[in-house]
């Protein structure tokens, strides 16, 4: 006989309890678990195991450890961690939280203030979830003050989105390799969770071995639950148009007449905010989403689409994972995800509580670069890791700005690799910086180079699917090793099922109204402020704020490298390679030449106020080593129409022709170009820099830029220090004021 004071759950209690969980969670009478959901939590809160949820959008994976959460809680065990990797997500998690009586908290970059007073609230007992980015989980304070208490006291821990774990996956963060040191630490007996929707076998198995990490040699057994990945909602279509104006057109004319509203994802953010203008301009209530867009910004376009305030968000990947609209009514992409899994998580925002909700891709020509640039991005080769470890103390911090002057890499990719050979044990991250560990570190080209591989394979899966004749859900499932696919399926419900059918192509009208926007020319090319940390390590003595009389004023460029309209003609100008892979030179090409005419004339700056009169008295190019004619002529043609000079140009001096890499971080950058760059003015080459960086004096063609007021012309600008330097350079020789122009901004 069981005594009161010692209760025992039976699975058919504990049942009872977790559907009443539920329902309290849904805020319905009539909803039940599904039998893997009831499996999962029955995994975690009776038997304390570990599992893997990977299961599609919409199906209740956040049910499963919100309902778990409750049942530990009300059996007395600690409180759950989850980690989440997005604020959208988080604001989801904690809302579904409250309607089912579970009290949740936040730590994330966005509440910083708030910090102090929830861990207090956690010690006293009154959190029952916290969520927390796994960029916390390297924060030294919170990995060795929080963390090991939370670990040690959690009821439960969640990993969400746990496809960011797998370097194999589409949206791999290093922070999330973390998670293998949170998961050894963890004291037997507490249970953790894993959930996705975005996982193929691949990832699923890499996934579920990391999850059984423990702090001894045996690994945790883990439950895997993989379900179907088919969304009946779902109607798909690929819609093949020739150019950025006609994809637009389209979008311009057939949003209003779509049910609902929903997402319009493009592939950078340039292009995410001139979508959004030009479908504003045709009158529809859109707003740009992407990961510049202020938090609290974000926050308020989240409730408008929710709210259904605005007919369309017009996002870029910043709003992929966790956002939850189910009535979202259509997903549209301007340009293709480099990945299937991608794809298929993004489309799956669509249709989770209504019958029907059209999903449309869009490709462009310009895909494959932005896929090419993003993958550049992957871990650097050895030399580069060893020069890192070398340049790092173990005794000492030394800071990432400081270690930029001494890696040739940018910050980003710096930041990345520090977060991966942190998780390898190599290197260390605390107050003030980063130390070397000593331990002893094994570079894995093998592993690199596979996944790598796995990438170029994911993408011509994309362009297969592009090209698909067959039913395009089939296809998915199919390439993202659906378990329960059977051949010969097909939905009934795409395009190439006869399920769904399309607004008509664009007229030309509709085409030439989207063109006459993307014309549109002028972007701001802001001038460096300031020098970059740690460039005393590279011999230069150049620190602090520029100073006010060696700066550039403010510049401008025919149009940025990653958005729609002019910058596709730029791209396949500044990137085109011949049959040996050198750059192809030549003049500028005629219609370029006219989109900078129109800049130079609605540039305001230029003129002088109320007349036609240009208030510049010279022009000066940066000499290219790789596209020499087209600079030069792009300057002299311009010097013509402005009806002033050709003062002459900046460029590398002798013995240093070679180009440099623009693939490197800003110190490491800016002290290629000082070293590089001399002033060659009319009564020839003024080479020649102090040790100081500063051009050199007493040469006669210095007194041709005297009092002049310059427009500085190059193709185009990344990093901006070269215009920077070449600008110092100019008004140290006596310009009064350097103006920078390219053709397009990186």
């Amino acid at each position: 006989m069981v005594s009161s004071a010692s209760p025992v759950t039976t699975a058919s209690s504990l049942r009872e309890d977790a559907e009443a969980a539920l329902r309290a969670l849904v805020g319905r009478d009539d909803v039940a678990l599904r039998e893997d959901q009831w499996t999962a939590i029955d995994a975690l809160v009776s038997r304390h195991e570990r599992a893997l949820v990977v299961q599609r959008t919409g199906w209740g994976k956040s049910a499963v450890y919100l309902v778990a959460t409750r049942l530990l809680r009300d059996r007395g065990a600690g409180p759950t961690v989850i980690v989440s990797p997005l604020l959208a997500l988080m604001r989801d998690q904690i809302a579904a939280a409250g309607r089912a009586g579970i009290r949740a908290a936040t730590v994330n970059s966005a509440n910083v203030t708030e910090w102090d007073d929830i861990h207090a609230a956690i010690a006293r007992g009154e959190v029952d979830v916290l969520l927390c980015s796994p960029e916390r989980l390297n924060n030294p304070a919170f990995r060795d003050e929080v963390l090991p208490r939370l670990a040690a006291d959690a009821g439960l821990v969640v990993i969400d989105e746990a496809h960011c774990i797998s370097d194999w996956g589409h949206d791999f963060r290093p922070d999330y390799r973390r998670i293998r040191t949170l998961l050894a630490d963890l004291p037997a007996g507490i249970p953790v969770l894993a959930t996705t929707a975005t996982a193929n076998a691949r990832v699923t198995a890499d996934v579920a071995e990391q999850l059984g990490v423990t702090g001894s040699d045996a690994a945790a057994e883990v439950l895997v639950l993989r379900g179907p990945l088919d969304r009946e909602s779902l109607h798909l279509a690929v819609l093949d148009l020739p150019d950025p104006a006609a994809r637009v057109a389209w979008l311009a004319q057939s949003l209003g007449g779509m049910d609902g509203s929903g997402i319009v994802y493009c592939l950078t953010v340039s292009a995410a905010e001139e979508v959004a203008s030009q479908l504003r301009a045709a009158g529809l209530e859109v707003a740009a989403y992407t990961g510049q867009t202020d938090p609290a910004e974000r926050e308020r376009l989240e409730g408008d689409l929710k709210d259904n305030r605005v007919k369309a968000l017009v996002a870029t990947s910043a709003l992929g994972m966790g956002f939850d609209k189910p009535d979202l009514a259509f997903v549209v992409h301007l340009g293709a995800p480099s990945s299937p899994i991608a794809y298929y998580q993004q489309v799956g925002r669509a249709g989770r509580g209504v019958s029907r909700a059209v999903v449309v891709l869009l490709p462009g020509r310009e895909d494959r670069a932005i896929w090419e640039w993003f993958g550049s991005q992957a871990f650097p080769p050895e030399e580069t890791v060893r020069a890192t470890l070398a340049a790092l103390s173990p005794d000492a911090a030394t800071s990432v700005p400081a270690l930029e002057a001494r890696v040739d890499l940018r910050r980003s990719r710096l930041e990345s690799m520090l977060k991966v050979l942190d998780v390898d044990g190599a290197v260390r991250r605390v107050q003030g910086g980063w130390i070397a560990t000593g331990e002893p570190w094994a570079y894995d080209a093998g592993r690199y180079a596979r996944v790598a591989a796995a990438r170029r394979s994911e993408e011509a899966t994309m362009l297969a699917y592009q090209r698909e004749d067959a039913c395009r859900m089939a296809f998915l499932r199919r390439v993202l090793d659906d378990p329960e696919l059977e051949d010969g399926w097909s939905c009934g419900r795409c395009d190439a099922c006869g399920g769904v059918e399309l607004p008509a192509a664009p007229t030309s009208e509709a085409v030439a109204a989207a063109q006459s926007g993307l014309d549109r020319v002028g972007v701001e090319v802001v001038a460096r402020r300031q020098w970059p940390t740690g460039l005393s390590a590279l011999g230069l003595d150049l620190r602090g704020r520029i100073p006010a009389e060696q700066q550039a004023s403010p510049g401008r460029a025919v149009a940025r490298l990653d958005g729609l309209g002019w910058s596709v003609q730029l791209r396949e100008l500044l990137e085109s390679r011949d049959e040996d892979g050198r750059p192809v030179d030549g003049e500028t090409p005629v219609p370029l030449r006219t989109a900078a005419v129109r800049v130079l004339r609605d540039w305001d700056a230029l003129w002088v106020e109320g007349g036609s009169d240009t208030v510049i008295d010279g022009v000066v190019a940066v000499r290219s080593v790789s596209r020499p004619v087209l600079v030069d002529h792009l300057a002299r043609g311009l010097a013509r129409w402005l009806e002033v000079p050709f003062v002459g140009s900046v460029g590398p001096v002798p013995g240093r022709e070679a180009p440099e890499r623009h693939d490197v971080n800003s110190a490491i950058r800016l002290a290629g170009v000082v070293r590089r760059l001399g002033l060659e003015l009319e009564g020839g080459l003024e080479g020649g820099l102090d040790g100081e960086g500063r051009a050199a004096e007493g040469h006669a063609g210095v007194a041709g830029v005297a009092g002049r007021r310059l427009l500085l012309v190059d193709d185009s600008t990344d990093s901006g220090w070269t215009l920077t330097v070449a600008s110092r350079l100019l008004r140290q020789a006596g310009a009064e004021v350097v103006h920078p122009f390219v053709l397009g901004v990186r």
